[in-house]
């Protein structure tokens, strides 16, 4: 695996891979890695020739410095599971390389993506996406691009960049990886003890439910008031909030259109870390 700290190196390398026409994917993730970024890697193997996974823990998404602070940086043993997930290119920048300006403006107009759920909660988070995200493709100019599913808001905000600012990038959704008890695979579980991991579970417990049900009824608002009992009942869980959404535009929704793919978003507090999760209903 090839390492790189700079987008100078980056990009001599690049350009010699596309002068040999070889397809390239990239997998945008702020490190602490675990099996979910690695499904991304999975999923991208037989649809390119060459992976790219970048490391950057991106300042201008983090609403509390605390947090930023907090956020795990294990990076030696991220360098091994890349290496034995048979990533072809780690991308590593520090912040002076990846914002030379610190003064740099970014604004993208994201409509009601950026105001409800998470845009709501943090404000400007997905200005700090998206700016390091056009940062990336700009730099790499990949053809594919990997994201999870677990952060669905955010693939949904990519998305929309990616229609604003015409890039020719094809943007994969990949399925959100769960442990064999059903918590959604991330990076914050890190600082979950067992008995908060398993306090977790009944995030998706809510969504299954939900999933399980929405077949049955067209009226959401008893499917709703079942799932979110699931999690006001169980200690050590506050929920932040519960919504079935409209999948392309994350507009909460008290009856099911069979036309349309529907989403369920939740997000709630288990000692003191605030967890996301989501399932696309069948």
């Amino acid at each position: 695996m090839e390492i790189f700290k700079t987008k100078a190196s980056l990009q001599a390398y690049l350009q010699k891979a596309r002068s040999s026409h070889k397809k390239i994917a990239l997998i945008p993730t702020m490190g602490a890695l675990h099996e979910g970024h690695l499904s991304l890697l999975d999923y991208a193997g037989p649809i390119s020739d060459i992976r790219i996974c970048s490391i950057f823990v991106n300042p201008t998404q983090f609403n509390d410095p605390k947090d930023l602070e907090k956020y795990p940086r294990p990076i030696e043993n991220d360098i091994k599971l890349l290496e034995s997930a048979g990533c072809d290119i780690l991308f590593m920048p520090n912040v002076t390389e990846m914002y030379p300006d610190s003064n740099e403006q970014w604004h993208l107009d994201l409509g009601e993506l950026d105001r409800i759920w998470e845009g709501e909660k943090r404000p400007g988070h997905f200005q700090g996406v998206t700016q390091v995200v056009y940062k990336l493709f700009t730099l790499v100019q990949p053809d594919i691009a990997c994201f999870g599913q677990k952060d669905f808001q955010q693939v949904m905000v990519i998305k929309r960049m990616i229609e604003i600012k015409h890039l020719p990038v094809q943007l994969a959704i990949c399925p959100t990886v769960r442990d064999k008890n059903g918590l959604a695979l991330s990076s914050r579980n890190m600082r979950l003890s067992e008995a908060g991991k398993t306090t977790a579970l009944a995030l998706s417990r809510a969504l299954q439910y939900v999933n399980d049900h929405i077949k049955d009824q067209t009226d959401l608002k008893d499917i709703k008031a079942q799932a979110l009992a699931i999690l006001t009942s169980t200690p050590g869980i506050t929920v932040e909030y519960f919504a079935i959404c409209e999948s392309s535009s994350l507009k909460e929704v008290d009856q099911i259109d069979f036309s349309k793919q529907h989403v369920v978003l939740v997000t709630a507090w288990v000692e003191g870390v605030r967890l996301i999760d989501n399932m696309i209903v069948e």
